[in-house]
């Protein structure tokens, strides 16, 4: 769990060097299970407009991709085609390089949230629900998923040898994605609830901003939620390292 206290000094220096660097900037909250009714209400958010999603994600059973800093991610999604990803982290924007910053498909993005923060490089694709679960089915190799370009993103940074199709499914995890423009706020904000196989839930509140209003809007969203009763205080969760540990201790346990 990450820290909740603010930065300061060399810390906040490198926030300010690294989000002027990036390409989006998204403040993050995660909230405790005892507070995501009552927040939800005092946002706004009706659960009948969320959106279902499956998360899947590739690693092998002791988590060498995540030690490595790779995330590799397919995603269905209720009413639009899936997506996929290959993600590094954590990355210094000046030394990735041109080429690739100048891929729509590829983004610098940091995900900042109380007392802390983490620059990621992400090389999104598209693919059909249906075709993700085909893949994950084993009915097609776990590569076809993805373009040449996240492929050879994935070689770049995974451990020497490691194959793609080699990797175990790790999932999936049922999500309900909300958005809502709160009054008051004017902004949108995104709600989703991830439901863990063994009952637990993390609960994320997430807004995206530009590099150049990234400090505004967090002084402006951090002042909506205190406005509205929303805990900022509480030790923030990963939903990503929650559902590889889970699903890695369940590979183990079963081998």
């Amino acid at each position: 769990m990450a820290s909740t206290r603010p930065l300061s000094g060399p810390k906040l220096q490198e926030l300010l060097s690294t989000i002027k660097g990036s390409d989006s900037v998204e403040l993050k909250l995660t909230l405790g299970e005892s507070a995501a009714a009552g927040t939800a209400r005092a946002v706004g958010f009706d659960a009948l407009d969320a959106q279902v999603r499956q998360v899947f994600f590739f690693d092998t059973p002791d988590l060498a991709l995540n030690r490595a800093g790779v995330v590799v991610r397919a995603r269905r999604r209720q009413r639009e085609d899936g997506d996929t990803v290959v993600k590094l982290r954590p990355v210094v924007p000046a030394d990735l390089p041109g080429k690739l910053r100048r891929l729509p498909e590829f983004n610098v993005e940091v995900d900042a949230m109380p007392g802390g923060f983490v620059c990621s490089a992400s090389y999104k694709g598209v693919a059909t629900n249906d075709r993700i679960r085909e893949t994950i089915g084993g009915k097609r190799p776990v590569r076809k998923l993805f373009s040449k370009g996240q492929r050879d993103f994935f070689a770049a940074h995974a451990p020497e040898g490691m194959d793609l199709d080699a990797l175990s499914m790790l999932g999936p995890i049922p999500i309900l994605k909300a958005k809502v423009v709160p009054d008051g706020y004017g902004r949108r904000l995104v709600g989703e609830l991830w439901l863990y196989p063994d009952g637990s839930q993390i609960v994320e509140l997430s807004t995206k901003a530009r590099p150049d209003e990234a400090f505004q809007v967090a002084a402006e969203t951090r002042a909506f939620l205190e406005g509205v009763g929303v805990d900022l205080t509480g030790e923030q969760q990963t939903k990503t390292k929650t559902a590889l540990t889970y699903f890695s201790r369940a590979l183990k346990d079963r081998a």
